[in-house]
């Protein structure tokens, strides 16, 4: 603890997390004026960093640090997803940190240039994952939600038009989006503890926004049955896919139209008025206050990283090889379309307990679970070893994280809603290899620590494979990790992608 004189002694364990080493350390042995004052500038300037990291569903109203909350929500959903990165990155992965950062200025302007589109259309978005994005266009009182949607992604597409020739050290690449929207009613929640909270989004209505977009081709604009009978009489449509419709974009630049709305604004950060020592602490006390709900949401190892890079207002990209971890979690999350009213908490609560005890047995075991995000069923949880902290055995750690996932799935006794109890279950991949991991969106406005690559594509594609509560793991992994546990081989298996058929094995447990 602090001197017991020390102005900082009431809330030193509240800054542990927040300071970087050496200012927590001058802190300790000088909280003098001039050094409360840096503390206080380190701290405004995180504030402004985890502002830019949070959705404006967040940043707008956060919740108390472990507080559990939910509100129904109705809109259009879009995501988008981006096709040719990876022979991008492969391109200038062997050029080490010149091809991280050639990689990196292509993908910010891109991510920027969909941003802007995204906000001055009316659109929040709500997460990056991976090089796919989600935004919600939310219903309002003339329920023009689906109409700015399509508008933002028709505007999207023809954005795309400036990286049809990118240059890269193996020639001219090009990059295409493919976009999917459906409007409807969704379950938006806040969970988890104080340490460690997470924003979800429930319901089937997101799976099938996901489903769209799945069904979609590069360089169109795929609405669902529902999102095109709200906007049928407005554009013209080919059918697509059953189920599905493309928009022409036979409009004129009058015809689309002015933007909604005029960009979201930076949120302005504290400002120190007072420099006297009461003053000084006052204001450091309203920055922590600020500062702890943005922080909860982030996983502890990235907050780490952006407190000691703060100073610098960058992290570096890398090539790394990290250890991926996908887990769908099926059952829980889909019961909050069958939910009579006032049973949602029921459902919120455990989904809220289940995500808890995973992260805790990711973080006990020195990974990251980066996020929940969505799949075409259940929710999907995204974790990594090895970035932004690599350890010699990353490979191990996955294996020990996911037996302990499928052992927590496994225990769960989901609520009973609606009359029902259903069945909760999990499939899990496990990979490793080339990634780029880098900080990605617009380098002075919304983005995200985040982790791109073939290699999570894989892992997303391995957890397809795998049944019921089963953990599949490709060649790699099991090399790794075959002195330690028992694993079966199975028959290789053609993924999208790849040009021969990838080894794979299942995981069944430790050795004896």
């Amino acid at each position: 603890m602090l001197s017991s004189t020390s102005p900082l002694d009431a809330i030193e364990t509240r800054l542990r997390n927040l300071l970087p080493a050496d200012l927590y350390v001058s802190a300790w042995v000088d909280p003098s004026p001039t050094t409360l004052e840096r503390v206080f500038e380190h701290l405004r300037t995180l504030q402004r960093i985890l502002h830019d990291y949070s959705s404006r569903q967040i940043s707008e109203n956060p919740p108390h640090p472990g507080e559990v909350r939910f509100e129904w929500k109705k809109g259009s959903l879009m995501f988008t997803d981006m096709a040719g990165f990876t022979r991008l990155m492969e391109a200038n992965a062997a050029f080490g940190k010149t091809g991280a950062y050639n990689l990196l200025k292509v993908l910010n302007d891109y991510f920027a240039t969909m941003i802007e589109v995204v906000s001055k259309s009316g659109g929040d978005l709500l997460e990056f994952t991976g090089d796919a994005l989600l935004v919600l266009f939310p219903s309002d009182d003339k329920h023009n939600d689906t109409l700015q949607a399509v508008k933002a992604g028709l505007r999207m597409q023809r954005a795309m038009n400036r990286f049809s020739d990118i240059e890269t050290p193996q020639g001219l690449l090009h990059l295409g989006m493919r976009v999917g929207i459906h409007s409807g009613r969704f379950l938006m929640a806040d969970i988890g503890t104080p340490r460690r909270m997470e924003h979800v989004l429930l319901g089937s209505a997101v799976q099938q926004a996901k489903l769209t977009e799945s069904n979609g081709t590069a360089g169109r604009v795929c609405l669902s049955e529902r999102a095109f009978a709200r906007v049928t009489n407005d554009f013209s449509f080919e059918t697509g896919k059953p189920g599905y419709q493309f928009v022409v974009d036979n409009l004129t630049e009058a015809q689309l139209g002015e933007y909604e709305i005029m960009p979201r604004r930076r949120k302005s950060s504290a400002m120190l008025f007072e420099r006297s020592m009461t003053g000084m602490m006052n204001e450091i006390n309203g920055a922590i206050q600020s500062i702890e709900p943005l922080a909860s949401f982030l996983p502890q190892s990235i907050l780490n990283l952006l407190v000691e890079s703060a100073a610098d207002r960058h992290i570096p990209p890398d090539f790394p090889e990290p250890t991926v971890v996908f887990v769908n979690f099926i059952g829980l999350p889909e019961l909050v379309d069958r939910v009579l009213p006032g049973e949602e908490l029921k459902v919120v609560t455990s989904f809220s307990r289940a995500f808890a005890q995973i992260n805790a047995a990711v973080e006990a075991r020195g990974g990251m679970l980066k996020k929940v995000t969505y799949h075409l069923s259940g929710s999907d949880m995204v974790i990594y070893f090895g970035v932004p902290t690599a350890h010699t055995n990353d490979p191990v750690r996955a294996a020990q994280s996911a037996l302990a996932i499928r052992e927590i799935i496994g225990s769960i006794k989901p609520p009973t809603v609606g009359a029902a109890q259903p069945e909760v279950r999990c499939q899990i991949g496990i990979s490793v290899g080339p990634c780029f991991v880098a900080e990605i969106g617009e380098p002075r406005g919304r983005r995200e620590f985040n982790v791109l690559g073939d290699t999570v594509n894989t892992t997303a594609r391995l957890m397809d494979r795998a049944g019921r509560n089963q953990i599949l793991v490709s060649g790699r992994v099991h090399e790794a990790i075959a002195p330690y546990f028992q694993c079966n081989a199975l028959e290789p298996v053609s993924l999208k992608g790849k040009s021969a058929p990838l080894p794979i094995f299942e995981l069944i447990g430790p050795k004896e």
